[in-house]
């Protein structure tokens, strides 16, 4: 499995991961609805993050969890937003609470507020 999905979620911090392949490994069986996976196959784009019209809306990228994860690979690459995201699930930071889709990252109020999370994993 790809460690970011096409759109930024976090697939490597996933608590949903152990049942789910995964967009970018053709997991996912029901793209027909994802703007964002369909716009990143259309344009061989890795991630929304390498997108020239990246501040597009109606989307995954409406959430700003997901909009932030996105811009940090943008600013930063994927590779560090993976490094990142992982160190602070080791220093006790919930991507998923257990049963929901929402995490301590969802308690920022801004996408910079998650970029600063990202980074400093407070």
């Amino acid at each position: 499995m790809k460690a970011i999905a096409f759109c930024g979620l976090a697939c490597c911090v996933c608590s949903e991961n152990k049942g789910c392949v995964g967009c970018q490994d053709g997991g996912c069986e029901s793209h027909g609805w994802c703007k964002n996976y369909n716009c990143c196959k259309e344009k061989w784009l890795n991630g929304c993050w390498e997108c020239s019209e990246f501040s597009f809306t109606g989307c995954m990228l409406d959430k700003p969890r997901i909009r932030a994860f996105a811009e940090f690979a943008r600013r930063y690459g994927v590779e560090e937003l993976e490094k990142c995201l992982l160190r602070n699930k080791e220093k006790g930071i919930v991507y998923h609470y257990e049963s929901q889709l929402v995490g301590d990252y969802d308690k920022c109020q801004t996408e910079e507020e998650i970029i600063e999370m990202i980074k400093t994993g407070k």
